[in-house]
């Protein structure tokens, strides 16, 4: 399948040309400008929807989600105390995961117990039916923030790719 052209908004907001269909269209999260790397806003009712939703954005960058079989499962558990902390965390150790074991994730669940995050990712090895996209290397603190308002969370972040 050939690639999509991009559109007149993505040129003009200067983000990365991607492998997988319709990424910004997807319910709970969105991309912004920023520099050379890519700001990810994701919303959720819970917190943790919102960490899910940072970490499909973010892996949505690398490959398109619809594409990957939930076949093997990873537990992700750490401590902090702060939010903002903890979303960097989640995201860089699903990296760290992804890339230690060659997989891709394509669905995510967690949930802050206290101080403690408990997460899961599924996923599969990489194979050549997965279209590759941008590769992420890592979270940043960079414009990091999570609120919570009236409809729930959001949290924005950057990440390095």
């Amino acid at each position: 399948m050939p690639p999509r052209e991009r559109s007149e908004k993505e040129k003009e907001d200067n983000l990365p040309e991607r492998s997988h269909r319709d990424a910004r269209r997807s319910p709970g999260f969105s991309f912004f400008s920023h520099d050379a790397d890519v700001g990810i806003a994701a919303d959720g009712k819970t917190l943790g929807e919102a960490f899910v939703n940072a970490a499909r954005a973010t892996f949505s960058l690398m490959a398109e989600l619809d594409s990957v079989k939930p076949r093997i499962k990873v537990e992700i558990v750490f401590t902090e105390e702060d939010p903002e902390l903890a979303l960097v965390e989640w995201i860089n150790r699903l990296l760290s995961e992804a890339s230690l074991r060659r997989m891709v994730f394509g669905r995510f669940r967690v949930e802050r117990v206290g101080g403690e995050i408990r997460g899961q990712a599924w996923g599969e090895p990489w194979t050549g039916r997965h279209s590759r996209g941008t590769e992420v290397k890592g979270a940043t603190l960079t414009a990091l923030s999570v609120t919570q308002g009236p409809e729930g969370f959001r949290v924005r972040l950057v990440v390095d790719v």
